[in-house]
């Protein structure tokens, strides 16, 4: 398998033209838990500052991400709002991907046996634990006398985006027109059995469920 372009991968921070853009990331990261915490204590800025000695106009500051309140301000707000002062921190150091991928720039993947003029893009894929879930654009544009068939672990959907195809899933074969789906046990043999209407394409998502280690 031969990838000829990859997919963007970024990491969830902000995109800021501030010079420190951790410190901002970490300013809206403690300004959307301030807020959230005061609103569902159902206390008003102004109530807040009055338990806290902190001006509402710097609470507003706070909860706007317009300043970097110091630690000591921290401790007085988690103390006036009753919650751990690592609450104000939650989600900041979590790592969180998203995979983007421009119109016609998903990775081709080459599969051998497959005839010419079967095009497979994927079209992202997660790192680590989060990589339960492969999703594939594939576009046939000729016809073959033999069509491979496959098998794999987990569970797979089709969406038909335009053509129309004969799709065997086992002993069934199921003939797909855009819009129709079709969702199956990867295990079973499948694949295309004939292409009746060209160019067929569709979205494949294959997504393998997580398997936990024995006790």
């Amino acid at each position: 398998m031969t990838s000829v372009s990859s997919p963007v991968i970024g990491l969830g921070v902000y995109a800021d033209d501030n010079p420190a853009p951790l410190e901002a990331t970490l300013s809206s990261v403690i300004a959307i838990r301030v807020k959230e915490t005061r609103q569902r204590k159902g206390l008003a800025i102004r109530t807040l500052s009055e338990l806290t000695g902190i001006s509402k106009g710097m609470l507003s500051k706070i909860e706007n991400a317009q300043v970097s309140p110091s630690l000591a301000t921290l401790a007085r707000l988690a103390e006036a709002l009753d919650a751990p002062l690592t609450s104000f921190f939650r989600g900041f150091d979590e790592e969180r991907d998203a995979v983007f991928v421009k119109a016609g720039h998903g990775a081709e993947i080459r599969r051998e046996g497959v005839a010419s003029g079967h095009h497979y893009q994927q079209l992202g894929s997660m790192r680590g634990q989060h990589r339960r879930m492969t999703p594939q654009l594939v576009t046939l544009t000729e016809d073959a006398e033999v069509f491979p068939l496959y098998q794999h672990p987990g569970t797979e959907f089709l969406y038909m985006l335009s053509g129309v195809m004969a799709y065997g899933h086992g002993r069934a074969v199921y003939v797909l027109e855009p819009g129709d789906a079709l969702q199956f046990d990867g295990e079973a043999s499948h694949g295309p059995v004939e292409l009746i209407k060209l160019p067929a394409r569709f979205l494949s998502v294959t997504a393998v469920g997580v398997v936990h280690d024995a006790p």
